[in-house]
């Protein structure tokens, strides 16, 4: 077995244990494709000026930030991922751990992504779902309810219905932020419009 040492632009240190016996992992399909995006989205786009971007790295490497939400939901999405859906996206991004670490702006960080950190993909998995979708109190009242049947299902099927009005509510906060985001980007022009006017 080999152990190899990788320090991410933060300077935290990575260690990657291989055997030559087990197989090559590969990221997963989502994790490359937005790698990728970035990528190419940053070499076609090399202004100085960010807000005039639709997707970069953050000014250190560590992160990427997507600067207009509209425009990459119209014009990225489609194009790597099949879809329009910036909320799908931001969903797809929390199963795999990533982080929104600003509050003005949707910038997103995980550990093992960043700029030059391709080969950690594969070292990137997706969150057990399970601890959330059905924390342990639950787990102990379906226990109490073994043997008795219809409580079982009952129980089961309530769990099933909050579980899908919890992903709803989840979606529709998602769109909200999306849409407060624009109300705010239409705000800044019409000042600096009016601005100009005076």
């Amino acid at each position: 077995m080999r152990m190899s040492t990788d320090v991410s632009p933060s300077g935290r240190v990575l260690n990657r244990t291989s055997s030559s016996s087990s197989r090559t992992r590969t990221p997963t399909p989502f994790l490359s494709k937005t790698y990728e995006l970035l990528e190419e989205h940053f070499r076609g786009g090399d202004s100085d000026d960010d807000q005039h971007k639709i997707v970069s790295w953050n000014s250190t490497g560590t992160g990427f930030v997507v600067w207009s939400p509209q425009e990459f939901s119209e014009v990225l999405l489609p194009k790597y991922f099949k879809h329009k859906n910036f909320s799908s996206f931001i969903r797809q991004l929390n199963t795999y751990g990533f982080k929104k670490i600003a509050a003005n702006r949707w910038e997103f960080q995980h550990e093992k992504f960043f700029k030059g950190g391709r080969h950690l993909l594969a070292e990137i998995t997706r969150k057990k779902s399970e601890s959330s979708a059905y924390p342990a109190f639950l787990k102990a009242s379906e226990k109490q309810f073994n043997g008795l049947g219809e409580n079982s299902n009952l129980l089961t099927k309530d769990n099933e219905i909050l579980r899908r009005n919890n992903l709803e509510l989840q979606l529709q906060i998602s769109q909200f932020k999306i849409l407060e985001m624009k109300l705010l980007d239409c705000l800044s022009q019409y000042t600096v419009w009016q601005h100009q006017q005076s």
